[in-house]
């Protein structure tokens, strides 16, 4: 199948598509701060530059998107059609980085949680739940987040568009 843009179109499609701030990281950023956890985000300092790090939990989370990072047996995981070869290499990189990253974040003895932009989207209260539930051992398997899931969706959607709006306001400076 022949892409139907034009090398600068698909160039200018691809620079949009953005690795921080997404959707599923403000979601879980903004679930942690709301219930008192602190954080830091894409700490450098680390293997992997983690999206977001907890330090007094020794703890790292990775919000992978699906397509990127290969979810295994989800729909969002597909390989485009034209130029098969440059993907799949693409993605096999992706996935063996990933696991290096995990192997060196192991040895230093970090605990590292890997969420998934569908189970987030799909229903943020279970993984959230999970979350809050590694972070804290002591907390049992039945603890409910009482949170709206429309209104963490609202709240990342609007957080995200913010974020969008004020990167565009400083490129043009």
């Amino acid at each position: 199948m022949v892409d139907h843009l034009t090398k600068n179109m698909r160039s200018w499609n691809m620079s949009r598509i953005r690795s921080r701030h997404t959707k599923p990281e403000v979601i879980v950023r903004s679930f942690l701060h709301r219930s008192g956890y602190r954080f830091k985000i894409n700490d450098s300092k680390l293997p992997g530059c983690p999206d977001i790090v907890l330090p007094k939990y020794k703890t790292v989370i990775f919000a992978h998107g699906c397509f990127w990072h290969r979810h295994k047996n989800c729909p969002k995981a597909t390989t485009p059609s034209t130029n098969k070869e440059y993907w799949t290499k693409k993605f096999r990189n992706n996935v063996s980085r990933d696991n290096e990253v995990k192997k060196e974040l192991e040895k230093l003895k970090w605990r590292i949680i890997i969420i998934w932009e569908c189970e987030v989207t799909n229903d943020p209260l279970s993984v959230l739940n999970e979350i809050v539930c590694t972070l804290e051992k002591n907390v049992p398997k039945g603890y409910s987040v009482e949170l709206d899931r429309n209104k963490i969706l609202k709240l990342a959607e609007e957080r995200s568009n913010y974020l969008i709006n004020r990167e565009s306001r400083n490129h043009g400076k």
